[in-house]
């Protein structure tokens, strides 16, 4: 039985390091917006602190079903109130670490999902 289509046409993240990504072989060293429709772009945070309720507002003008929360190298929720404007657009979030966020985000791109992942990459130190 076959679980997986044999090919997608969404973007994959391809590798992940300490403070990179790579998104179809592209290397990413800031904190991106990604998504199985085409979408990336960057997303002006470097560390869960510098987030704030309109990073999320942003999130929910996406066209997706779920958005997969990449918090950094630990996971961290973000406040409730910051979540209002998906919640109002009824697209889910789920919080991960960014490593865990990279891998589930590319099961459900392959699997023909609408999702997109807001994913924080924290420099090291």
């Amino acid at each position: 039985m076959k679980l997986q289509p044999d090919r997608s046409d969404a973007q994959t993240i391809s590798g992940y390091g300490p403070g990179w990504i790579a998104v179809n072989g592209e290397k990413i060293t800031t904190s991106l917006i990604v998504g199985s429709a085409g979408q990336r772009m960057e997303w002006p945070a470097a560390r869960f602190e510098d987030l704030g309720a309109s990073h999320f507002a942003q999130l929910a003008q996406l066209d997706c079903e779920v958005i997969i929360f990449g918090s950094g190298a630990r996971t961290r929720f973000p406040p409730a109130a910051w979540l209002a404007p998906l919640m109002a657009r009824r697209i889910g979030i789920e919080a991960m670490d960014t490593a865990a966020a990279s891998r589930t985000y590319n099961i459900l791109a392959q699997e023909g999902r609408s999702v997109v992942a807001a994913l924080l990459l924290e420099q090291p130190g």
